[in-house]
């Protein structure tokens, strides 16, 4: 099938709550799905307290009361495991002033296990990505500290609490996508491990361009064109509901690699509405290696490049481009 109604809410991955949320399906539909807010929400300071006259009491703000900086999420989670290509993405419960977003990104300070250079982006107002320069180095030790005590977002909210992440980086899992080759190659450390026959899109929905990190994947998801807007006709050629096997999500938008019913011997046809069909064995063999993070590019097709912000294509920016969306430039990791 092709192009997908499977939407993250928010970008999905709420903070420290362990827990992915998402909307509806994949290649159309909806899936089941748990949703998690953050549980370790922060008290605004600076109102009264009982025990102000007491020489123990906590001193005055040196803000102006008022409602907390939140963070609605950060991926990854806590001890997760990621792919070379996968950024930190952080989301604001409100929008950060332009004016604010220097302080802030210095505020969110990035810790790895070996010196490099990286730099923040921002997504309109309320996220914001980190990457390095280049892909990450496998088995690298990073960790994230929002430290917004007293920091302010230029909308009169200011930050009362830290926050602490850590993950780290997995094995170096890259795959590209030929659309006019019908092919797909995955390279593990740099050498070639398989090379697989794909259809991916078509004239009328062609896939993406891009380097696409992986969002997620589910063994099975329920996919239907009415989702995703693509025909709610059942009589009409491009109409499907159907559930399908190894899905391996690339795009908010609704990109996955993934076996179809429809087009079980690719490598030599359009066969697809966005998403790329690969052979049932090969499905299952690529659903089994890949981990969320693993760069996946597509070239060759008549669409556009995928924007930074559809799922995690940070990658598919040149670093200029990065650089253009951060307000305190390329920094140095602290490296601990």
């Amino acid at each position: 099938m092709g192009r997908v109604g499977r939407i993250r809410n928010g970008i999905g991955i709420a903070l420290l709550a362990g827990a992915v949320a998402f909307g509806a399906s994949g290649c159309g539909g909806t899936a089941s799905a748990t949703s998690a807010k953050a549980s370790d929400s922060p008290v605004a300071t600076g109102g009264s307290s009982s025990a102000s006259a007491s020489p123990s009491a906590s001193p005055s703000p040196t803000h102006p009361a008022g409602p907390p900086v939140q963070l609605d999420s950060i991926y990854p989670l806590s001890g997760e495991t990621v792919g070379v290509a996968q950024p930190i993405s952080i989301v604001f419960t409100h929008s950060v002033a332009g004016s604010a977003r220097k302080a802030v990104e210095q505020a969110l300070k990035v810790t790895t296990s070996v010196p490099m250079t990286g730099a923040w982006h921002w997504f309109g107002d309320r996220r914001v990505d980190w990457r390095p320069q280049n892909y990450w180095a496998s088995g690298t030790k990073v960790s994230v500290d929002a430290d917004l005590n007293n920091v302010t977002d230029g909308n009169g909210r200011w930050g009362t609490h830290d926050y602490h992440h850590s993950f780290t980086i997995g094995a170096d899992i890259e795959s590209k996508v030929s659309v006019p080759g019908h092919w797909m190659k995955v390279y593990k450390n740099g050498s070639l491990i398989k090379t697989m026959s794909i259809d991916a899109g078509s004239p009328t929905f062609p896939s993406w361009n891009g380097t696409m990190a992986v969002m997620d994947k589910q063994a099975e998801v329920r996919m239907t064109s009415c989702s995703v807007g693509i025909s709610c006709d059942k009589s009409s050629p491009n109409y499907y509901d159907i559930t399908l096997p190894w899905d391996v999500h690339l795009t908010q938008s609704g990109t996955y690699v993934h076996y179809s019913t429809g087009d079980p011997y690719p490598g030599h046809s359009y066969g697809s509405h966005g998403c790329v069909h690969l052979s049932l064995d090969d499905s299952k063999w690529f659903y089994n290696l890949t981990q969320p993070g693993d760069p996946v590019t597509i070239t060759g097709s008549s669409r556009a490049t995928v924007s930074g912000d559809n799922g995690y294509a940070a990658f598919t920016l040149s670093w200029s481009d990065w650089l253009s969306g951060s307000a305190a430039g390329a920094l140095p990791t602290n490296v601990g």
